[in-house]
């Protein structure tokens, strides 16, 4: 049976916009070092923009509205902590503007040891 937030998870997919096309395009078909990462992606109650499940790794994009959402964002990343999952946030403008270091932040994040 599919949940409701699968459903929307899906739609998220489909919706994409153009700061996680571009990133999906570095990250899909395991491009960075040979790790997987799924897009929208359902956790809990929650989807995640990015998730390399082997890492525990969740990559995020926060656009000029997360400025509004501060709180949730805060309740959110403290939920996925507590699954041991470290979560990496990087503004729309830096994956087009700084592509190279995020990528560099996401390996670096990919090959550190667990905490």
């Amino acid at each position: 049976m599919t949940t409701a937030l699968t459903q929307f998870a899906r739609i998220l997919r489909h919706n994409q916009t153009d700061t996680e096309r571009e990133l999906w395009q570095l990250l899909r078909r395991r491009e960075l070092a040979g790790y997987k990462f799924r897009r929208q992606v359902p956790l809990g109650r929650y989807v995640a923009d990015f998730v390399c499940l082997s890492a525990r790794i969740i990559v995020e994009l926060d656009g000029g509205q997360h400025g509004e959402q501060t709180s949730y964002d805060s309740e959110r990343t403290s939920w996925l902590k507590t699954e041991n999952f470290r979560v990496l946030r990087f503004w729309n403008n830096q994956v087009f503007e700084e592509r190279d270091s995020v990528l560099a932040a996401i390996l670096s994040a990919l090959t550190a040891p667990s905490p």
